[in-house]
């Protein structure tokens, strides 16, 4: 999926013929659960979705199987500091994106976070009401790595900081991260770690791509992800999701049973 956020039919076709001979596929993203249903959907993935950077794992049609949420004193910092620095920031709370303002127009926001946003609620209703997940800053490319090493330095040992987009850079609960959620959820499976793999394009995606016992980067990932992979796959808009299942799942068979997330 590129940035139109459409699933070709290629990408479909190969995830179908992947779960029909039993391997089992989910999505890993930084996006809340109702931001990442639909594509679930579109792909038929029946299998506990890993969202909020891997805070928050659901099945489609079950309950919350696991979430571990920010500390409400670590999310009302966040909110100070981003408030303090003039940063253009979201806060996420059970579902809802809550925005002092729009900053950009309404399509960049359901397009990259979901369409569920709140604008200009006081931030105290908002922590009176709601257990927060994370908080997401908004700003340049070129002014991201400096906003993430006061991030580093303010909340080193208290919360995660992860850099999931050219334009994104997030903090989590400590502790939270992809890798540790698809750990979690092999072991929900009673997968062995060298029969997952994993793929991603973005720094969010190392600790599962380093976690997994084949870590695949596409094509147009970041430089760090793709020096952590064990192999590059084509990049997104060339169908790399088919070559990754054509050259590590589809062509095993019965010989070698396929149970990769």
């Amino acid at each position: 999926m590129g940035a139109d956020q459409v699933i070709r039919p290629q990408v479909r076709q190969a995830v179908a013929q992947a779960q029909a001979e039993g391997v089992i596929i989910t999505l890993a993203t930084g996006r809340m659960f109702s931001a990442t249903v639909r594509f679930a959907r579109e792909l038929h993935v029946t299998t506990p979705l890993l969202c909020y950077q891997g805070g928050w794992i659901q099945a489609l049609d079950g309950p919350v199987l696991r979430r571990i949420a920010l500390p409400t004193n670590v999310a009302r910092e966040a909110v100070a500091l981003g408030e303090a620095q003039g940063w253009h920031f979201i806060l996420y709370a059970e579902g809802q994106l809550f925005i002092r303002e729009l900053l950009h127009p309404l399509s960049f926001y359901h397009g990259l976070l979901g369409s569920d946003i709140v604008v200009g609620e006081a931030w105290e209703n908002v922590f009176a009401a709601h257990t927060v997940d994370k908080v997401l800053y908004v700003a340049e490319p070129e002014h991201i790595p400096a906003i993430a090493t006061l991030l580093q330095s303010r909340f080193a040992g208290v919360a995660g900081i992860v850099r999931s987009h050219a334009q994104f850079i997030e903090v989590v609960p400590l502790g939270v991260d992809k890798g540790a959620a698809l750990a979690w959820l092999a072991q929900y499976y009673g997968i062995p770690r060298e029969a997952v793999l994993a793929a991603g394009d973005q720094e969010n995606d190392i600790s599962m791509i380093q976690w997994a016992g084949v870590g695949v980067a596409m094509g147009n990932a970041t430089p760090p992800v793709k020096q952590v992979a064990d192999w590059i796959a084509p990049p997104v808009t060339e169908d790399g999701a088919v070559a990754i299942l054509e050259r590590f799942v589809l062509r095993k068979r019965m010989d070698e049973p396929a149970r990769q997330l």
